[in-house]
Order: C-alpha cells, then sequence, then structure tokens
C-alpha cells in the first residue's frame, strides 16, 4: 500500500493539494459520465487545454495590452506550439460562423438570448416557467391550470395563448403534439391540457439535459469558486448534509425536499418573472441569475472507498 508523506509539507503545498483532491472528488462522477458517453481522457485533456487557453483569455486579461501566446503558456504550463495551434483554430471557426465572440456583462457573463439548440430548450423551459408562475395560468394556490387547448375554447387562459406569450414563430399545435408523445403533458375528460411536471423533467431529451447540465453545473461551481477566492459578497451556497440513516429514512427526506424545493422554485420563479417584466428595456437590464435545488444520496464513505481500493 502507497504511503503519503505530508507532515514536513508546507502549508501553502497542502492547500494546493487539497484543492486538488477536492477538485478531483468534485470531478469524479463527470468523468464517470464521460465514461459511460464514450468520451476517453486523451479527448478530455485536448478539451481542457483550449479551455485553459480561453480562461486565462477571457479572465486574467492585461488591461492595455496584447495578450501573448508567452504569457499564455507560462500562466497555463501548456506548450507555446499547442497555445498557437488553439488559437488559430479559435480565429477559424469565429471567421466561418462571421462571429468575433459573445457580449459580455459583469463578471464575464454572456448575454443575449441562446441560439440553436439551447433555443429550443428555452422555449420549452420559458413556457413551463409561466405555466407554473403567471396568472392567469396558475390557480389560487399556485398550481398550474389544466387549460383548454385553443384560444377559441379558452381565450387568454388556453394553451395556446399560453404558447403565444412566450413565442409567436411556434406552432402550438406542434408544441403540443411533442409533449403529448414524451407524456409531458395530458388531456382530461374536458380536452384540456394538463401539466405533468415530473414526467416532463424525467423525459428531457438529451439536447435538453446537456444544456441544463452546462448551465447548473458551471453556476454552482462558479459560485463554490466565488466564495472559495474570498469576493464580496459571498453568493448562496448551502446544504443539509447527514449520514447514518436507513434507506427508508433518505426516501422521506427525498420526498420533503422535493416538495419543499419545488415550493421555493416557484416562489423565486414567480418573483424573477415581475422583475424582468419591470427591468425591461432598462439600461442595466444585463444581468442574469440562477436559483438552484439538488438532492442526491449514495451509500456513506462510498466514493472514499473506492478511492481508497485504487491506492492499494
Amino acid at each position: 500500500m502507497k504511503t503519503k508523506v505530508t507532515a514536513a509539507m508546507p502549508s501553502s503545498e497542502r492547500r494546493l493539494n487539497n484543492l486538488l483532491a477536492a477538485t478531483q472528488r468534485a470531478l469524479w462522477p463527470l468523468v464517470k459520465l464521460l465514461l459511460h458517453r464514450g468520451i476517453g481522457y486523451p479527448t478530455f485533456a485536448d478539451a481542457m487545454k483550449s479551455l485553459f487557453v480561453r480562461v486565462v483569455t477571457r479572465e486574467f486579461p492585461l488591461l492595455d495590452k496584447r495578450e501573448t501566446i508567452s504569457r499564455i503558456s507560462v500562466l497555463t504550463g501548456i506548450y507555446r506550439r499547442d497555445v498557437k495551434r488553439m488559437r488559430e483554430e479559435t480565429a477559424r471557426a469565429a471567421a466561418v460562423s462571421g462571429t468575433a465572440g459573445p457580449a459580455r456583462g459583469r463578471r464575464g457573463a454572456t448575454v443575449g438570448a441562446p441560439t440553436g439548440k439551447s433555443a429550443d430548450v428555452s422555449l420549452s423551459s420559458m413556457v413551463i416557467a409561466v405555466w407554473t408562475g403567471r396568472a392567469p395560468y396558475i390557480d389560487k394556490a399556485g398550481r398550474p391550470r389544466a387549460l383548454p387547448r385553443t384560444v377559441h375554447k379558452g381565450g387568454h387562459r388556453s394553451f395556446e395563448a399560453l404558447v403565444r406569450s412566450v413565442n409567436t414563430d411556434v406552432r402550438p399545435r406542434a408544441l403540443l403534439d411533442e409533449w403529448l408523445r414524451r407524456g409531458a403533458v395530458t388531456l382530461d375528460s374536458e380536452n384540456r391540457v394538463c401539466l405533468n411536471l415530473d414526467v416532463f423533467m424525467a423525459n428531457k431529451t438529451l439536447d435538453e439535459k446537456a444544456f441544463y447540465f452546462a448551465q447548473n453545473a458551471h453556476d454552482h461551481i462558479a459560485a463554490i469558486a466565488h466564495n472559495l477566492t474570498g469576493q464580496q459578497p459571498p453568493f448562496l451556497e448551502r446544504c443539509v448534509l447527514y449520514g447514518r440513516l436507513t434507506e427508508d429514512s433518505v426516501a422521506e427526506l427525498e420526498k420533503l425536499a422535493h416538495e419543499a424545493g419545488m415550493q421555493a422554485l416557484q416562489i423565486v420563479n414567480r418573483r424573477a418573472m415581475q422583475l424582468q417584466a419591470r427591468d425591461a428595456g432598462k439600461p442595466g437590464a444585463v444581468q442574469r441569475m440562477n436559483f438552484g435545488l439538488y438532492f442526491y444520496s449514495a451509500l456513506t464513505r462510498g466514493i472514499e472507498a473506492t478511492e481508497r481500493s485504487d491506492e492499494e
């Protein structure tokens, strides 16, 4: 069994090793996902090289000075030839697409509407957000109403009006047919459209899941990184963590977390839509926010036990 010697290690080196160990654990499920999808280390490592170069260029610029290949190489530890190659590939890709890069707001946030596959995901998300958070599509208890299919039957309180309120270029019938196929909605005895939110979330397409994976994982880790680097004010980043529980107890807590979490999300969603409407057209309306909740359970010390077995 390998023995680790840390007694004489300088405090700065220990802190670095602790951060790297924490990063390895945080990336464990990501590596598992990549392997599940047939993506091995060489492909991942090449993508990480490109990411390191982009982060240095975007997040660590020199004021009033041109970014040089040598400086990027020094900060990232990547060979100059690789930095040069990746920058040339980025420039060619930008020339082909006719874009010079995304607009930026405070803290480097990308500003503007999503395009391509993310736009399709955004449409579904916006329809659900309005249906679960805005009158007249919710009842007095804040639950999504069953909606008549067409404006002819239900007026402004119809599925057709709901979709049109989000995007006038999309045929409501096409969206309804797709959601019916996926079981995200059903038709009741009065031919009204009923939302099945749990099924909708469970039956997301791979593109939708990948979109939210990138968005939520990025923002959660960004909040943690912001707090770990001592930036002020700190972001909300909390969890409830307990061990030594039975499977039945975990199931009860999962149900409680689901109910309380959905209530919190709906409250924030309703207020966010009100504020977004109020801020429309204001010159300072360039910020975005993300409030998320998650629940996870596993065998106690499952990852640590696996890691120890790898070291022996």
